[in-house]
């Protein structure tokens, strides 16, 4: 595949940048046909960042303390990944709830990934949370992202059990293998034009996902 052909992806990190690395890992092998072209942190001391450039990708730090509102430091990060030209933005641990401002900007090309079977468990704590209501499964969400908190439709998921005696790092460890697993395959499925967002919903080979995305039980 011609190197024009590959998709651009910026990666928005705000941590150890697991995630990040394992597709850009993927990327570099040719395992899709996409290229991460930059990984940006609103914090300067995220790990990813010194990851990122061990692989040769060009970082920034786009601090949000040094801005007065989130539409203003949205509006500042649209310009700095334009700057990058992306097919695609990838959310990997990027702890910033982000704005119509920056959604809007990048409307049908931004993926996220949380660690819940969405729609249960949007937001914050989640193995905290599935523990406590006494689940017998967890998991991974991939998404695509719209104004509303992890709320945009499903493309895929990752269910991983609960035992007795389970506890937060237990789960934690657990639904991060999944994550490596299914993220990357989204990644590829969009860089190889299969998965698209339209008006309707997350659509893979021309067949529209449901709520809970591709080969889902219900």
């Amino acid at each position: 595949m011609g190197i024009d052909t590959r998709k651009r992806i910026v990666v928005l990190i705000s941590g150890s940048g697991t995630n990040m690395l394992n597709i850009a890992q993927a990327c570099q092998n040719n395992q899709m046909a996409g290229d991460v072209v930059a990984v940006i942190s609103n914090r300067a001391n995220a790990g990813g960042l010194e990851k990122a450039a061990n692989l040769g990708i060009p970082t920034e730090v786009l601090a949000h303390q040094e801005f007065a509102s989130r539409e203003d430091y949205d509006a500042a990060l649209v310009a700095c990944v334009q700057s990058y030209q992306p097919d695609l933005i990838v959310l990997a641990g990027f702890m910033r709830v982000l704005t119509p401002v920056f959604v809007s900007a990048f409307a049908d090309r931004i993926l996220n990934i949380h660690p819940s079977l969405l729609p249960k468990y949007k937001g914050l704590h989640t193995h905290q949370r599935a523990l406590d209501a006494g689940d017998e499964e967890h998991g991974v969400s991939v998404h695509f992202v719209t104004d509303e908190l992890d709320g945009g439709p499903v493309v895929l998921q990752a269910r991983v059990p609960i035992f007795d005696g389970d506890e937060v790092e237990d789960l934690q460890e657990r639904v991060h293998e999944q994550e490596y697993r299914i993220y990357p395959l989204v990644i590829r499925w969009f860089c190889a034009n299969r998965l698209t967002l339209t008006p309707q919903g997350a659509m893979l080979d021309g067949t529209l996902l449901g709520p809970h995305g591709y080969a889902a039980d219900d």
